[in-house]
């Protein structure tokens, strides 16, 4: 039978507080890319769970347990992996953004530095690994 003074005592962290912070703040910066063009939610919630396992141990599990964000971190943590699906979205609306950065922009430099730095990105992105498939399927 195990008691509770079995268990073993929390881990400190320095700047617990702050951990907490980037985890919140990279959480809603997430939620807001959810419906802002440009404003990527991926690195944000990668962000927030990876502030969160330093910060905020609860908020950390409500990540992995979310049926939206929780796999995609699960990868991320297991292999540093990104699903096709979420390459292929990523780079459709880099792509759409720098339509509109090319329609909108005041100088074509403007908007040709944001499509190279969209570029790199991507290709970063595409060079990252693909989770592995679950077993029979």
């Amino acid at each position: 039978m195990t008691t509770s003074s079995d268990s073993p005592p929390p881990r400190k962290v320095r700047f617990r507080w702050a951990w907490w912070l980037l985890a919140y703040a990279s959480l809603a910066l997430g939620i807001v890319g959810i419906v802002v063009p440009g404003l990527p939610t991926v690195p944000f919630v990668l962000l927030s769970a990876f502030a969160a396992a330093r910060g905020s141990q609860k908020l950390h599990d409500r990540l992995l347990a979310d049926p939206r964000f929780g796999p995609m971190i699960r990868d991320w943590q297991a292999h540093g992996a990104v699903s096709r699906r979420a390459k292929r979205l990523a780079v459709t609306m880099m792509a759409a953004c720098a339509a509109i950065m090319f329609l909108t922009a005041p100088r074509w430099w403007m908007a040709a530095t944001g499509t190279a730095i969209m570029t790199l990105v991507a290709i970063w992105l595409w060079r990252r690994p693909e989770p592995p498939s679950p077993p029979g399927a």
